[in-house]
């Protein structure tokens, strides 16, 4: 069977949600796509390697907002290459590549959503750009894809709901993969085995609220001298440094960078702390529920949708330090048994969710 030759659309290849979602994807279908991904920042990032490995192609080319001469050359690129299908997975910002590849007549053209707000800091000029790219996003796409319910009422909330183009296909992880191994890294970092650690996972970056998680670690981590904290991901370790050194706990609270063995730092856990401000659909939350750690998250709607309503007791406000240490203590000793490894399991069957969007290209 000839593979698809497929266009795919990101910022870069740094380690980040959609960047990881789209390296699961190719790798899973590498036998069955010919992938050539353009990053619009022109740059790439450490996943660079992976996607050459798997055969994907990497074009970097920085677009800009306005860069006619860059638009004229991604249009002849559509002319020449005839791909059979555009992904682009910068939300709004697909306007301009999919009216592009409309009239370079590439008759399959999807923009997928994979964020739930907006995140630029907006003035007038910048709403009204954004405004009209996603002019340009409903005009030219064959589908508009989200990887949750709450990033297409927010960007369309006056859709019509009958609009078969509008479509949630949730993250798919393969399970078995990643849970391949059971090691854990107590040892390497020096982390007693009877001591209960609290991590989380996610670049430095205010969405992801390492205000509040750095304030919960110094509370806990002063009143309790089994508690310790991880903290992995892209940044941590250089912002957050200094400051848990200022307070001596620099042998309680480990910080760590970019990290590809995700499974070991979740196997090194007891409890998962997860207090984002905004996220698409929670990648990160999601491996935590498969290997059957118990959570704490914060109650924003995307990760309400991400795990059953039975368990929206475990969410906790964005901003209250007592809320989530409150909630971390009761785990701590063992008041609740939280396990959603199995439903986890099934509800993001791999198999079933990429073959979903596999299925559009």
């Amino acid at each position: 069977m000839e593979k698809k030759k497929v266009a795919f659309f990101v910022t870069g290849l740094e380690s980040g949600g959609i960047e990881n979602y789209l390296l699961r994807f190719l790798t899973h279908y590498k036998d069955e796509i010919n992938a050539h991904v353009y990053c619009k920042s022109g740059a790439k990032g450490v996943l660079e390697d992976k996607y050459k490995s798997i055969g994907a192609q990497i074009i970097p080319m920085k677009i800009g907002y306005f860069n006619l001469f860059q638009f004229k050359r991604i249009y002849d690129k559509f002319i020449i290459e005839k791909y059979c299908t555009v992904c682009d997975f910068t939300g709004n910002f697909a306007g301009i590549i999919m009216m592009l590849s409309y009239y370079a007549k590439i008759n399959n053209r999807i923009a997928f959503y994979r964020g739930s707000t907006n995140h630029f800091r907006a003035n007038y000029i910048r709403l009204l750009y954004n405004e009209w790219m996603k002019k340009l996003v409903e005009k030219y796409s064959s589908y508009i894809l989200s990887n949750s319910k709450v990033a297409l009422d927010f960007f369309y909330p006056n859709r019509d709901r009958q609009d078969s183009r509008c479509q949630v296909i949730y993250n798919g992880i393969d399970s078995k993969k990643f849970l391949s191994t059971k090691d854990e890294l107590r040892d390497e970092l020096s982390i007693p085995k009877s001591a209960f650690v609290v991590g989380h996972v996610g670049r430095f970056a205010k969405e992801k609220n390492h205000d509040l998680i750095i304030k919960v670690a110094f509370d806990l981590c002063k009143k309790h001298d089994d508690i310790f904290f991880l903290l992995c991901g892209k940044g941590v370790d250089e912002n957050l440094a200094n400051i848990v050194e200022q307070e001596g706990l620099s042998s309680r609270i480990k910080l760590l960078g970019n990290r590809t063995d995700i499974i070991r730092i979740l196997n090194t856990m007891n409890c998962f702390y997860f207090p984002s401000k905004t996220e698409g659909q929670p990648n990160a939350l999601i491996e935590a529920l498969i290997t059957g750690l118990p959570f704490v998250a914060s109650n924003i709607e995307p990760i309400k949708e991400s795990i059953p309503k039975a368990f929206h007791d475990q969410l906790v406000n964005i901003d209250t330090i007592e809320q989530s240490c409150l909630k971390i203590l009761e785990i701590y000793n063992k008041d609740k048994n939280i396990d959603l490894r199995n439903w986890a399991v099934d509800f993001y069957n791999v198999t079933n969710l990429f073959d979903q969007f596999f299925r559009k290209l």
